[in-house]
Order: C-alpha cells, then structure tokens, then sequence
C-alpha cells in the first residue's frame, strides 16, 4: 500500500505532457508545483509578446513552452575591425560585461582598431563504427569505395557544393588501440556562411549506409569480415582548422590612458598576467570564461550555439593536455601586441538567423556579414573582454569597476527610488562598492534600521 508520499509524488508524473495546450500546460505546474498561487498564471502571460504571430513563432522555436525569458540585448559601438567600424548586439543578463566591451573598443578605436582574419573554416565529423578484421584489409577496401562516398552524396551536397562548400575529405582512422575493434570514418567539411550540422549529420549517415552496402557485396572480403557495426554519425563541435584570429598592437607608450602606473610597468604586469593564465589552470579557466562573456553574447545576439562555440574553445584551449589561455601577448623592440587565436563555427544562413526576429535585426546592425566576418567580429570582442579584464586585474582591480555596474542591481533589489538611484550613484562615485555598503547607504537615506523594514 503506497504511502502518502507516494501518491504526492505519483501526481506530479505526467504522460503526454507536450501535447497538452499551452495553458493547460501552465495550469497543470501551477496546481502541482505552485500551490495552486493563483498570480502565476498572469505572471507568465505578462512575459508573452503582445503579437499573437510573434508569440506563436517563439512558442515553436522548443517544445513544451510557456512564456518567454527575457535577457537584455545591448551594444557596443566603436569596434573598429579591419578599417570597418561595428556597433556589436551583445545579448547577455552579467552587468559589466557590454560596458568593459565597449570601453575597450573606444580605446583601440584611438590606436588603429582591430585586425583579424578568417584563418580556415574546415569543419569535421565522424562515423564511429567497430570492425572486427584486420587493419590492412578495411584499409584496402576503404582506399577502393572512398570515390563512392563521395560519389553516392552528390544529391545531398549539390546546393552547398554550388555555393563553393562540400566535402574535403574523406579518411579512416585507426582507434583500436585505444577501443578494440574501433574506427572513424573521419571527413571535413566547407560549409560556406552556415554552421552546416544538419548538411554534416545527413552525409555521414549517407556514407554508413553506402558503406556498409559496399561492404556486403564486396567479393574480397570473407564473411567474417563484413561484420561492421556503425556505433554512431555525427559531426564534431570541435573544430580545431576552423581557426579565428583577431589582434591589437601600438607602441607601448600609448598603453598610459586610465591607469597610474606607467606603460612600461603595465606592458609588464599585463604580460605576466597572460603568462599565469598560461601555466595555471585555475587562472586559465577564469581567464577564458571573461573571453567568453564576450563571445557567448553575441553568439547568442547572432541566433549561433553558444554552447557548441564554448566547448570548442575550452577543448582548444587544452589541446597540448593542459588547460591555458586563449589570448596570448607579445612585447618587443617598443611595440605591444595582443591577440586571440580561437576556434569558431557560426553560421549566417539557416538556424535562427531568418526566424528569430531579434537575431535578424543583429544581422541587419552588423551590416548582414557572412560567416568569416561574423566570425572575426566574434573573436575580437572576446579579446576586447579579455583586455579590458586584465587591464583591470593589473592597475585597478576588478571589483571597482564591476561592482560599480553591480550597484544598480543591488539597488533594484532593495527597491530604491529614482531619486535615491541618482544619490547613491554620487555617493559611490569614488568608493568601491560593496553589498553591505550599499545596504547600509540604503538604510541611511531612508532612516530606517534594515532594509527589512521598507514599507510596502
């Protein structure tokens, strides 16, 4: 006999969840998880486009939506990019992320800009299979029907083959001595100005199929040795020759803007700063995650998977077994130079980029680039972050500057009017802000004890 806690839990299963309607999807959370709160329901449709074609079009992007989650979409100006100024859509919820951003690039803007370059955009995936003969002879019979690999998936690449994209290359790659039995059907890729998953994921099951069909009328091949077991076909995330690079120089006396200590002492403390990130994994991982506040954000901004672009850059970043930057710094013979290589799919076509219509109109601020310009522009705000953070680190500290944008989240918090928003920010314009400062400032205006006792 179940016991309550049973039939409590047992409520809170449900089957055909996804084909309920959207408020009968609200109304069944509400009464099991919510306590029946009956402002839940308006809470969530406050959140919904008041366009009933726009709502509906963000309700289909995923299953099983209820409203929408709003995260702020900012911009950049003044990146100055290859002689070609950009002002950056930043989509991302941390508070100084657009701002450090944006200072860093009105800073190069003053030093001839940014300089990048698209330096590969091969991409690759996989047929994962295990094969239980000999290496030699799956090596002879692969070297025999690689033509028909390519041959058998001209229906499928003929558009993106007549956009100048298509298969590379096609290779066999020996695992066995890591998995027994196991092998790769490993092939790269151009996909022009879109990511291409779906281009990739399509030819590497039509390649298992052609595969093991050649396989099983092969007459040099004994029974034996056309048991072929394909594991899996899926394209790669990490994309270590679809390489972005993006870089900053001036001679060094030109690094005094906003700092007390002199060029000199700042090239030195800054190299050193890269240098930790380098050896210390700790650092590195830090060091990173700033680069990608920058990226991820308009990687989002551009309807891109920001996910996939995170996980190839921190396996790039470990690529020689330890964990280490992704920017690297050089100072010589009076000349500061700082740069970012990084590994980078995005896509301008297909996706998001047509359907969601915030993310048409970043396209359409960034002056619609293609794939290799979305790419640099990318990759540069990602140094930008990344300069701007260390800049910080070395001369002033991080927390000045980030908390002094964190105190109008603190202040929102507590529930502050304009007017004491416009005090505080005066009074903490030359203090570094902390939450209890901020509180106890609160507290002050207000004559009250704690902010517990805020009237209602």
């Amino acid at each position: 006999m179940p016991d309550n806690h049973d039939k409590m839990t047992d409520s809170k299963i449900i089957k055909g969840f996804s084909k309920l309607s959207k408020e009968a999807k609200m109304e069944w959370i509400i009464k099991e998880y919510l306590n029946n709160d009956a402002e839940a329901i308006d809470f969530l449709k406050s959140y919904w486009h008041p366009d009933k074609d726009k709502q509906k079009l963000h309700d289909e992007f995923i299953e099983n939506t209820i409203t929408n989650f709003y995260i702020p979409f900012g911009v950049a100006p003044n990146f100055k990019i290859n002689d070609k100024v950009y002002c950056v859509p930043m989509a991302i919820e941390e508070s100084s992320v657009v701002a450090a951003s944006a200072k860093s690039a009105s800073f190069w803007l003053q030093r001839g800009g940014f300089k990048a370059q698209v330096l590969s955009t091969i991409k690759i995936g996989h047929v994962h299979f295990a094969w239980y003969g000999k290496y030699e002879r799956l090596k002879a019979f692969f070297d025999k029907v690689k033509h028909k690999l390519f041959e058998g998936t001209e229906e499928l690449t003929a558009n993106m083959r007549a956009r100048g994209g298509g298969i590379l290359d096609i290779e066999l790659v020996n695992k066995s001595d890591l998995e027994p039995n196991y092998y790769q059907l490993m092939a790269k890729f151009e996909t022009c100005d879109s990511m291409g998953a779906n281009f990739i994921n399509s030819c590497l099951e039509e390649f298992s199929k052609i595969f093991q069909a050649e396989m099983e009328v092969d007459d040099e091949l004994n029974s034996d040795e056309k048991r072929i077991q394909v594991i899996m076909c899926i394209l790669s995330n990490y994309t270590p020759e679809c390489i972005v690079r993006s870089e900053v120089s001036c001679p060094i006396e030109q690094l005094t803007e906003g700092t007390d200590i002199t060029p000199e002492k700042f090239c030195e403390k800054f190299e050193q700063a890269i240098h930790v990130a380098q050896i210390e994994p700790y650092r590195a991982t830090t060091h990173n995650k700033g680069i990608f506040n920058g990226i991820d954000s308009v990687v989002i901004a551009t309807g891109n998977d920001f996910r996939a672009v995170e996980a190839c850059g921190h396996t790039y970043a470990a690529r020689d077994g330890q964990y280490r930057s992704l920017t690297n710094v050089e100072v010589k013979d009076g000349i500061f130079r700082f740069w970012i290589d990084i590994p980078m799919a995005l896509g301008t076509v297909g996706g998001l980029t047509k359907l969601h219509p915030m993310v048409s109109f970043a396209h359409k601020l960034l002056g619609n680039p293609n794939a290799e310009e979305l790419m640099m522009i990318t990759a540069t705000v990602g140094l930008a972050q990344n300069f701007g953070a260390i800049r910080s680190l070395v001369t002033t500290g991080i927390q000045k500057g980030h908390m002094k944008m964190h105190l109008l989240n603190i202040l929102n918090q507590l529930g502050a009017t304009e007017e004491e928003k416009t005090q505080a920010a005066i009074y903490f314009q030359d203090k570094v802000v902390a939450h209890k400062d901020v509180v106890n400032y609160f507290c002050s205006l207000r004559g009250i004890e704690s902010p517990d006792k805020v009237k209602k």
